[in-house]
């Protein structure tokens, strides 16, 4: 874990009465990863869509719009469970085609798994069954790859150490910053084989082609949170 401050903690969590009561009901509500995954499950996708502008919303700011995308869903999941007791941890995944992927990471007993969400299904969340933070990011290796997506890298951080006393998690603003301290923080490299990544890709396309919904086909299924509804 990666920390601009050895031995120091800064950015502490707000305390409760800094929540609006719509916060302080999830808050209270959602004491688990597994409970957290099932709440932005339930959120829409935010797909920025036209007219409106890219967005990288807080926690105050996915409850107020009711939809998350990537890293809104993996900060607000950060939020949420660090008031009971988990570090706001995140992986960031690096990706050929720049489109990055970010993930609330835990570890209970001595197991990681993972919160997010994503428009692909075999980017949700993980159960907490992996040895190593890096075990955790080859389990999205397979279904990050697409039309263009293959990991090249990932890097797990703790946010307070990235961000310091930046208002990452109650801003009534864009919190662009969480952004860009991830796309900057050095990312160990995931390295795989060209055929091997060749014949996860025609195995998609033709899948895509065939049926017209994005593939549940992958051997790691078991390890994989609850999704939201489908179809895919």
């Amino acid at each position: 874990m990666r920390s601009g401050r050895p031995g120091l903690r800064v950015g502490l969590p707000p305390p409760i009465p800094a929540f609006t009561p719509a916060e302080r009901r999830i808050v209270s509500r959602l004491r688990t990863p597994e409970a957290v995954q099932a709440f932005l499950n339930r959120l829409p996708y935010n797909t920025e869509p036209p007219p409106g502008s890219a967005t990288l919303r807080s926690f105050r700011g996915v409850v107020r719009e009711r939809t998350a995308h990537c890293l809104e869903a993996a900060l607000s999941a950060a939020v949420i469970l660090e008031q009971h007791g988990y570090p706001p941890l995140v992986v960031s995944f690096e990706s050929i085609d720049e489109l990055d992927h970010v993930i609330f990471a835990y570890r209970r007993q001595g197991r990681w798994g993972s919160v997010a969400r994503s428009r692909d299904p075999g980017l949700h969340g993980r159960k907490p069954v992996f040895a190593t933070p890096r075990a955790l990011a080859l389990s999205y290796v397979d279904p990050y790859v697409d039309f263009t997506g293959r990991i090249t890298g990932y890097t797990l951080v703790d946010l307070r150490d990235l961000l310091g006393d930046y208002d990452w998690r109650l801003s009534e603003k864009n919190v662009w910053k969480a952004e860009r301290v991830l796309l900057d923080a050095p990312h160990a490299p995931i390295r795989s084989s060209d055929a091997r990544i060749d014949a996860l890709r025609r195995r998609y396309v033709a899948y895509r082609k065939a049926h017209g919904l994005k593939p549940l086909y992958y051997r790691n299924r078991h390890t994989w949170s609850a999704l939201p509804r489908g179809p895919w």
